[in-house]
Parts: C-alpha cells; sequence; structure tokens
C-alpha cells in the first residue's frame, strides 16, 4: 500500500470517528428533546388543566361552568395515558349531570375524584417518562464513552505511530546518504514495507553497490599506478622528493635519502619544515628562491669531491571537474647532477678569460698600428689606402670590444665583480654616457633628448659599470633607431630608487623573444650580428648593485630599457 493512500485511509478514519461521535450524540439529544416534549406536552398539560377543574369546583359549578368546559374540552384533546380516557369520559358525565341540576353531593365529589384519578395517571407518566429519559441519556453517555474510548485510543495510537512511520525512514535514509559521503560504500538500508520507502531503499543500495564496485576498480588501479609511480621514481638516478599542498612529505626516492643522508622513517610523512629544522639541506630545498639560475644550485661534499645539483620545484596544478578555479595539490622537488657541466662551464669560463687577456696585447698594438697609419707624419695615404685603414680600425675597436666584454663575463660568472660603490649624481652618469655615443649618434643622425626630474638624488653606484650599463644600452637604442631618428633618455625618482630608461622608436621587439633578452648569447633573429653578451652583463652589473633592469616593447613601435639604481 502507498504512504500516500495510507495518509488518506487515516484521515478518513479521523473523519469517520468525528461524524461517528457527533451522530450519536446527535440522535441521543434528540431522543432527550423528544422525551422531554412529550412529557410537557402529554402530561403536564393535562395537569394544568385537572387543575382548574379542581379550582372551579369549589366554587358554584353553574357560575364557572364556561372555565370548567373549556378545559374539559382540552383534555379531551389530549388524552395519552392508559385509563387516561374512561376517566375523562366519567369527568364529562359527572359534569353533564351536575349541569341538568343534580346537586347531589356525591356527583360533585365523583367528579373531584375523578379529576384527581386524571393528575394521578399523569403524574405517574411524569415519573415512568422521566425514568426513560434518564435511561436514554445513561445509555447515550455509555456508547458516546465507548465509542470516544475507541476512536481516541486508534486516534493516540496513529498520531504516535504515524510519524514515525514517515520520518524514521528518512532519518535512516539520511544518516545512510552522510556514511556514503564519507565514502563508506558498503552502507545499505533495508526496509521490510511494500511502499515507496521500499522502493527508495532498493534503489539506494543499487547506488550504494555502483558507488562501491567504482570505488573498488578505481582503488586498485589508483594502487597499481601509485605502485608503477613509486617505482619509476625509485629507478631515477636523481634525487626526487614530492610534497602536498601543506608541505607534508609523501615520498622520496633513494637518492633522495642517500643526498639528505636520512632514512625513510625520518622522512616521509613528516611535515617538511619541521625536517628542515634538522637537515640543512632540505632547509636549502624548501626555501624559496629567486629567479637567478645560480640560486637554484645547490652545492654538496659527496664522496670528498664537490657536486652540484640543479634543484627545480615543479607545482602540481589541476582544475576539479566543473570548475575554473585552478587547485594545488603540491609540488615535486626534482634535483640534478650538474657537476660535470659545472666543471665545463668553469673550464669555459677560465679558457675565456686567459684567452680575452692573452688578446689584449695584440689587439692594443693592432690599435697602434691603426693609429700610426692614420698619421700624416708616417706618410699620406690615398683613398683605397685610407679606406682600408678605417675598415681595418672597426674591426679592431669592434674585437676590443668583444674582448672586453669577454673578460666581464668571465668576471661575472667567477663570482669576481668588483665594484666601486659611491655616492653618484646621476647627472654625471648620464653625461659620461652621452660623450661615449655622441659621435655614434651623429653620424646616424639621431638625436638624443635628455629628461633628468629636477632635484634628482644622488645613488649609491659604481660609475664605472653604471655608466658601461647605460653607453650600451643607448647603443643598442642607436643601432635599432632608423636615420634621423630620436633617442629619449629619462632619469626620475621613484620609492627608494632612481630609475634610468632608454626609450627608442625603432622596429621593436617581438613579443616571443623579450623574456630571453637578457640571457647570454641569446640574439633576436635577424637583427645586426654581436656576441649577445651586452644586455646579460648588463643585468649582472646592476643586479650585484642592488638594482633591477628590465624591458618593454611593442612590436613596430620601438623598446624602452630601464633600470633603477639604490638612492
Amino acid at each position: 500500500m502507498r504512504i500516500k493512500t495510507k495518509v488518506a485511509l487515516g484521515v478518513v478514519f479521523l473523519f469517520t470517528a468525528i461524524l461517528a461521535i457527533g451522530g450519536i450524540g446527535l440522535y441521543y439529544l434528540h431522543e432527550l428533546s423528544s422525551d422531554t416534549q412529550n412529557i410537557i406536552r402529554n402530561n403536564y398539560e393535562t395537569l394544568q388543566y385537572t387543575k382548574r377543574i379542581l379550582e372551579a369546583s369549589n366554587h358554584d359549578i353553574l357560575a364557572i361552568a364556561d372555565t370548567i368546559e373549556a378545559n374539559l374540552i382540552r383534555q379531551e384533546a389530549n388524552i395519552t395515558e392508559p385509563g387516561e380516557r374512561e376517566l375523562t369520559i366519567k369527568l364529562r358525565t359527572a359534569f353533564e349531570n351536575y349541569k341538568k341540576g343534580n346537586r347531589d353531593s356525591t356527583i360533585l365529589a365523583d367528579l373531584r375524584a375523578t379529576a384527581l384519578s386524571i393528575q394521578e395517571v399523569n403524574l405517574k407518566a411524569i415519573i415512568r417518562k422521566n425514568d426513560v429519559a434518564q435511561e436514554t441519556a445513561s445509555r447515550a453517555s455509555t456508547y458516546v464513552v465507548i465509542i470516544l474510548s475507541v476512536f481516541a485510543i486508534l486516534a493516540f495510537t496513529f498520531i504516535v505511530n504515524f510519524p514515525g512511520y514517515v520520518a524514521n525512514p528518512i532519518i535512516q535514509l539520511t544518516t545512510s546518504i552522510k556514511s556514503i559521503a564519507n565514502k563508506n560504500y558498503e552502507e545499505r538500508l533495508h526496509f521490510d514495507r511494500k511502499d515507496e520507502f521500499e522502493e527508495l531503499a532498493q534503489a539506494f543500495n543499487q547506488m550504494a553497490e555502483k558507488l562501491d564496485e567504482y570505488e573498488h576498480s578505481n582503488l586498485s588501479r589508483v594502487i597499481f599506478e601509485k605502485k608503477r609511480i613509486e617505482t619509476i621514481i625509485n629507478r631515477m638516478s636523481d634525487p626526487v622528493i614530492g610534497l602536498d599542498e601543506r608541505k607534508k612529505i609523501v615520498f622520496a626516492n633513494d637518492q633522495a635519502l642517500t643526498f639528505l643522508n636520512v632514512t625513510k622513517d625520518q622522512l616521509v610523512g613528516r611535515y617538511a619544515p619541521d625536517v628542515a629544522v634538522e637537515n640543512d639541506l632540505l632547509r636549502t630545498l624548501i626555501r624559496e628562491g629567486n629567479s637567478k639560475e645560480e640560486s637554484n644550485l645547490v652545492k654538496v661534499v659527496l664522496s670528498g669531491k664537490e657536486n652540484y645539483f640543479s634543484r627545480e620545484n615543479i607545482t602540481i596544478q589541476y582544475t576539479p571537474t566543473g570548475e575554473k578555479n585552478i587547485a594545488m595539490i603540491g609540488q615535486v622537488l626534482l634535483l640534478r647532477n650538474v657537476t660535470p657541466f659545472k666543471e665545463l662551464d668553469l673550464a669555459k669560463t677560465n679558457f675565456i678569460a686567459t684567452v680575452s687577456h692573452e688578446l689584449k696585447t695584440p689587439i692594443a698594438s693592432l690599435q697602434m698600428c691603426t693609429k700610426l697609419l692614420h698619421d700624416k707624419r708616417v706618410g699620406e695615404l690615398n683613398t683605397e689606402q685610407d679606406s682600408i685603414v678605417k675598415t681595418m680600425n672597426d674591426e679592431v675597436t669592434r674585437l676590443s670590444k668583444i674582448t672586453h666584454e669577454l673578460l666581464d663575463l668571465a668576471q661575472v660568472e667567477t663570482g669576481n665583480i668588483r665594484l666601486n660603490i659611491q655616492l653618484t649624481d646621476p647627472k654625471d652618469i648620464i653625461q659620461y654616457a652621452r660623450e661615449a655615443v655622441k659621435f655614434q649618434a651623429e653620424r646616424k643622425h639621431v638625436a638624443i633628448e635628455i629628461l633628468i626630474e629636477q632635484n634628482i638624488p644622488s645613488i649609491q653606484a659604481d660609475v664605472d659599470k653604471t655608466t658601461w650599463v647605460l653607453v650600451n644600452l643607448l647603443t643598442n637604442a642607436i643601432r635599432y633607431s632608423p636615420e634621423n631618428g630620436r633617442i629619449v633618455l629619462q632619469c626620475h625618482r621613484q620609492a627608494g630608487v632612481v630609475q634610468f630608461s632608454v626609450q627608442d622608436f625603432g622596429p621593436g621587439i617581438d613579443a616571443r623573444f623579450v623574456g630571453r633578452l637578457f640571457e647570454k648569447f641569446f640574439q633576436v633573429p635577424g637583427t645586426p650580428s654581436g656576441t649577445g653578451l651586452g644586455l646579460s652583463i648588463s643585468r649582472e652589473f646592476i643586479e650585484s648593485q642592488g638594482g633591477k633592469i628590465s624591458v618593454e616593447s611593442d612590436e613596430g613601435k620601438g623598446s624602452v630599457f630601464s633600470f633603477t639604481l639604490p638612492v
């Protein structure tokens, strides 16, 4: 039976109980009312009639014959009790005889006696009918009490049980749904009742079975994939450490354990900063580094030899289904042994420094030779010879510049940058740089527009290296500016720093290459040849002085190179 049907039957039952109790009550009230009306109409009125007749008989009966006649007629019309008719006829006969002149006292006495007898009959009838009414009332009370008790018990049972009948399955269903939400897919509902709740329980159990099957199938697959990934990680020759989103260490391969000199129990499952308190290497690994390549190198002494490891921090992210926000679920610390590359790089740096240093002497000799050839005291040169000497002088100058850049690069790579930091007026640096590129700008007819903020403060800087950076930026700007173009050199103060910026209006730089401009040996494809070292060395010089260098470029509209130094 459906719950809807049961609810309807319960309501019909309560409605029937109300109708039954009300019907019985109305029926017996009607009976009591009928008995009362019978007493008043049948007996009480007769008592009134006979009372008036008796009162009239105490006087001259002929004088008030009309009163007796009227009441006697009403009595004759209200005969309701057994024997009352005979007494009424007898009363009429006595009255008629008395009216005819028969003044015998026995007739008057008989008239009175008959009237009293009629009263007696009606009084007895009143008593009898009252007993009947009392009995009816008692029976009505009994029936109402019985029926009310039965219906009250049934209604109470219905009221007590029916809410639980509906609510208890809902409570069980809510509890089971919470269990399913907590991934307890073995939860089941059992309702032994032929209604909608049993169908709901069957549907719920089917859902739980499907979820259980899905969970177990996924779990086995996840366990298999986890073991495979652990095997792959352990087979890697590089140390690998995995952390969850709360920086708890979830895995580490054997190479990582050897690298950190700890056991698996001392590392896996613990909060990384807690382990880092006891382990300097791990503290270095989880420390947030900056963008410089050197900050990602970790030097470790293994087997009495210095080893260099490149640190890579890989953030693991994913986008939950149906959501747009990216969630971070952990990170992986990957260390690569770059000791052979570091050794090769060091050898390359030493080689470059040695060769560059050795080249300085012959280059200086060549510069002296070209200068002597231009000296008219040595001899006059014809036009062709003069052109050759100028070309040779330009090439020797370019070779000298490359040599100096290589020496600066060796200085940077070995960390032997020698700085002479002193209090400097930015206007002096701008003046030195302008004079250095003045001839080159005039030869290409490029105007240099200088904008310096008034009351510019002094800065802490190495004048020579800062001037070198500014000259390098101006030289690049002149190189990429069109004939009869212009360059804007600005200097203004910001929060705690002074910013220098060089803006050209040349072809600009493709957005794909902007991020690589400060890399060593990088050159934008299609640009005039060079070493690709100028901007890289500029960055090192500026950052070593506590400043920052940056670039903004809009292809087709030009570029702005800027750097800051502390006030």
